[in-house]
C-alpha cells in the first residue's frame, strides 16, 4: 500500500513540475532559467522513480499485475 502512495505521490510531483515549467514559460518567456530548473526536476525525478520501479520489481516488492493475461486468453482461445 505504501508502495502505490509513493509511486502516485512522485508522478503527482512530476506533472506539478511539467505544469509548473509551463507557467514559467509563460510568464518568463524563453529564455527563463526557471522553466529550465523546472524541467530538469521533472527529468532528475522520472528517472529516479524509473530505477526505484526496476529496484523494486528486482527486489520483489513489486509484482506485475496481469494486465496482458486476458489478451493472452483471447488470443487462445480465437486459435481453437
Amino acid at each position: 500500500m505504501i508502495t502505490k502512495t509513493f509511486i502516485i505521490i512522485a508522478f503527482i510531483l512530476i506533472i506539478a513540475s511539467l505544469g509548473l515549467a509551463l507557467k514559467y514559460l509563460f510568464i518568463d518567456g524563453e529564455r527563463s532559467s526557471r522553466t529550465v530548473k523546472a524541467l530538469t526536476y521533472r527529468i532528475g525525478m522520472s528517472i529516479a522513480l524509473f530505477f526505484l520501479l526496476l529496484l523494486g520489481y528486482q527486489a520483489g516488492i513489486l509484482h506485475p499485475h496481469g494486465l496482458n493475461a486476458g489478451v493472452n486468453k483471447a488470443q487462445s482461445s480465437t486459435q481453437r
